[in-house]
């Protein structure tokens, strides 16, 4: 299967040589040298993966994350975001906003393309795992990669949801930072930027009734993260 990629970053050297690398690589890759090419190609044919550029000609990657979450038709595609700045509060918005992954300009194609095949791996089930699991009125279903609540899916982008599941095939165990990050699968987290933090909240956001006080996923502090085992209060 070929995977189509969705460059978008003005700085022609720069995609020329990411449309060499990764066509080599077996890629099928698209440029668009700004927002507005960017949301003509998204709107005449689909993509299994964006990577977005922080700094464009007429707009901000910012705030065109924000807008690819808001869309139905994309808010489920990968975004990896480039910035050439590489600040942390950056890499933390860009998180926030629903990024997947966030690389600092300059870098090595290698590991681009290491990022991307991560994260498109992420989108295939793996064999050999439970279809769905189930704690009381959240359930999270790994073949289709979707969660609800009271049967409602829940709006998670690409890496919250592998975030979510690493917590829920571990129930009741506290997993620290760097062990949520090994988890991940070759996702390159760095534990002190408060990027897993910055995801947490937003699971929270999601599948908590009180985001300030959770029920599902607890805080250990000094620790890390539990996934509780039970969650919601017995009916009978």
């Amino acid at each position: 299967m070929t995977h189509r990629i969705l460059v978008i970053d003005d700085d022609a050297r720069l995609t020329g040589m990411l449309s060499d690398y990764l066509g080599a690589a077996g890629f099928e890759v698209l440029v668009a040298g700004s927002l507005s090419a960017g949301r003509e190609a998204l709107a005449g044919s689909p993509f299994d993966l964006a990577v977005l550029d922080l700094m464009l000609p007429d707009g901000d990657g910012l705030d065109f994350c924000r807008e690819l979450r808001a869309d139905p038709h994309t808010r489920r595609l990968p975004v990896l975001m480039l910035s050439a700045r590489g600040e942390s509060m950056d890499r933390i918005l860009g998180l926030e906003l629903g990024a997947d992954d966030y690389l600092a300009k300059p870098f090595e194609p290698r590991e681009l393309q290491a990022r991307i095949k991560a994260l498109l791996r992420r989108l295939e089930p793996e064999a050999g795992e439970a279809d769905v699991l189930r704690f009381g009125r959240l359930e999270i279903d790994l073949a289709s990669r979707m969660a609800r609540l009271d049967g409602q899916p829940l709006d998670f982008t690409g890496h919250q949801f592998d975030l979510l599941v690493v917590l829920a095939q571990s129930p009741g165990r506290v997993l620290s930072r760097d062990l949520i990050m090994d988890s991940l699968k070759g996702h390159p987290l760095d534990a002190f930027d408060r990027s897993i933090d910055v995801h947490i909240s937003r699971i929270r956001a999601l599948i908590e009734d009180d985001p300030k006080a959770p029920r599902r996923v607890l805080t250990v502090r000094g620790a890390g993260y539990v996934f509780a085992r039970k969650q919601d209060a017995d009916p009978n």
